[in-house]
């Protein structure tokens, strides 16, 4: 009897061990808005952090799997993404950031990483009716044009559209889309990865407009937000998407997004800046 006491308090404290160990593993809290497909979005086959799926996902489990960490999504909206790595109740953000002058004065900015041709292009999606009849800038004076805010879209309405065209800050492209749909606004400007899924999944309602922006070099990639402070993460990261890149990582990842985007069980989730689910 003693010698069966004795066993089971070892196999005890080797399972409370284990259990310290798993726990003990540093958490890596990634910042990102899943509304964004085929970036980051929703399973709804699955829950809780394994709901959470699309390019930038991927690229977090592998940065987190890199630094020997364990990877905790923290959802909310896009903006607060920026707001939260600013101050640092979370070590990043990716969430489909491209590069802008605002963003490299307020944060840490990591190397470039490429998803695919989402950010190659940049374009305009309006409503079925409207397919190819808005090329031209000048075709939209007068217009309703929707653009998240904060990000390169808006930036890009505003300095190659007309005057006159009303450019309409959208808090997600959820929103966004069911606006375009019922009218109450006349296009919206999205990356062709974006425009890809929502005309996938829209194909009765929504289309191509015509309209490609003309974009920098230096907007057609991704980069990761980081606090100003954290420089030895900023390198580690660095040298991280490097080995990606050197692989040929980026577009197994994006493929595999896309196909997922595009099928049944995705969904554009939109949360609000708590981080609960909007709506």
């Amino acid at each position: 009897m003693k010698k069966l006491v004795t066993l089971i308090l070892a196999l005890s404290m080797i399972f409370a061990f284990a259990g310290c160990g798993a726990s003990d593993k540093p958490v890596l809290k990634v910042a990102l808005s899943p509304d964004f497909a085929p970036m980051e979005f929703v399973d709804i086959t699955k829950s809780g952090q394994d709901q959470y799926v699309g390019f930038d996902v991927t690229l977090a489990n592998f940065i987190a799997d890199e630094l020997g960490m364990e990877l905790k999504i923290e959802p909310m909206s896009f903006n607060a993404c920026q707001v939260a790595v600013e101050t640092k109740s979370v070590d990043m953000s990716i969430s489909g950031f491209s590069w802008t002058e605002d963003r490299a004065e307020n944060y840490n900015l990591s190397d470039y990483y490429y998803a695919g041709d989402n950010e190659t292009e940049q374009v305009i999606i309006t409503s079925k009716a409207l397919e190819g009849k808005l090329a031209a800038a000048a075709d939209y004076s007068g217009l309703k044009v929707g653009a998240q805010v904060a990000s390169l879209q808006y930036d890009l309405c505003k300095s190659q559209l007309p005057e006159d065209c009303e450019i309409v800050e959208i808090v997600d492209l959820t929103t966004a889309l069911l606006m375009l749909k019922s009218g109450d606004i006349d296009a919206l400007a999205v990356a062709t990865g974006n425009a890809d899924v929502l005309i996938s999944n829209n194909s009765e309602d929504v289309a191509l407009s015509g309209f490609i922006f003309e974009v920098d070099p230096k907007y057609t990639a991704n980069v990761i937000l980081l606090n100003k402070e954290d420089d030895e993460l900023l390198a580690k990261v660095n040298e991280i998407l490097a080995k990606a890149y050197e692989n040929g990582y980026y577009d197994v990842w994006y493929e595999e997004a896309l196909a997922l985007a595009e099928g049944e069980n995705a969904a554009d989730v939109t949360y609000d800046d708590e981080g609960n689910v909007a709506g």
